[in-house]
Parts: C-alpha cells; sequence; structure tokens
C-alpha cells in the first residue's frame, strides 16, 4: 500500500510540474495593438480619476454591457456615467498594475485587454487596498476604440 501512495505521489508531482512548464510569461502578439490599448486604458482611467464623464461617455459604446462581480451587471450608458459621478467622482482612483495588462487581437472587431488595478477610497485613506482583475473588450470602428464590454472582479 505504502508503494502505492509513493507511486501516486511522484506520478501527482509529475504533474504538477509538468502543468507548470506549461505556462508561459506574456509576450505581445502585436505590439504596436498592445502600445495602442495601453494607451486607451491610460486615457480612460485619467478620465476616470479626474471625474472626466465626457471622455469617457465617448469610450463607452452604446451597447456597453458593464459586469462587476458585486454590482451585478449594467447595460446603461448613462445610468453607469451617473453612477460614476454619485459614487466614485472625488472619491475613488484608480491605479493600474505596472506590468499586469495582456492584450489579444480579436479579429474583425478590436481587442481584449485583461490585467490588474488597484482602486483607492479618499474618504478611507488607511483602508488596505488589493488587487482586482478586470477584463476589457475593445471594438475599433471609423479609427476609434471604445468598450463594449467590462467585467471588473474585487
Amino acid at each position: 500500500m505504502k508503494r502505492l501512495s509513493f507511486f501516486y505521489l511522484c506520478l501527482s508531482l509529475a504533474a504538477c510540474s509538468n502543468s507548470r512548464q506549461l505556462l508561459t510569461a506574456y509576450k505581445p502578439v502585436d505590439a504596436a495593438l498592445y502600445h495602442t490599448i495601453a494607451a486607451q486604458d491610460s486615457i480612460f482611467f485619467a478620465a476616470y480619476n479626474t471625474c472626466d464623464l465626457e471622455t469617457q461617455a465617448r469610450y463607452y459604446a452604446d451597447t456597453i454591457e458593464f459586469y462587476h462581480d458585486k454590482g451585478g451587471l449594467m447595460t446603461d450608458k448613462n445610468e453607469i456615467l451617473a453612477s460614476t459621478k454619485k459614487y466614485v467622482c472625488g472619491r475613488t482612483s484608480r491605479e493600474l498594475l505596472k506590468g499586469s495588462i495582456e492584450v489579444y487581437p480579436i479579429q474583425d472587431f478590436g481587442a481584449v485587454e485583461m490585467g490588474q488595478h488597484i482602486f483607492r477610497n479618499s474618504e478611507e485613506p488607511n483602508a488596505s487596498v488589493h488587487a482586482s482583475k478586470f477584463i476589457i473588450f475593445w471594438r475599433h470602428r471609423d479609427g476609434a476604440w471604445q468598450m463594449t464590454k467590462v467585467v471588473s472582479l474585487h
């Protein structure tokens, strides 16, 4: 029985070792697209941090789907902007975790961006912060980039 247990332990360790080898460091498939999306992210969240709702509105597609693990699904662009104005402006700022962005092209559509960020609440300056994950689907149409889907996980 001990030999059999030892065999399964070795087999499990080998499987874990092999699966770790499958993980690779992210390298952009398209460096130009990566830099374009990183720049769009920067512009949008600079507007988010300064409560520039006009710029934010330009970045949200009219058909936006915003999935928030705690807040649920929002599909009304004006409602998203109103909530941002009411709950975020002057209170919360977003900071991208450097090196966390990954960008992948979506043929005949645009790109998907994944990354991690933290939010700081100015009303709770001593509150602990933690990284949260996000996914943004970017559509490229008529020379402009817009967010069609956002997934925000805290």
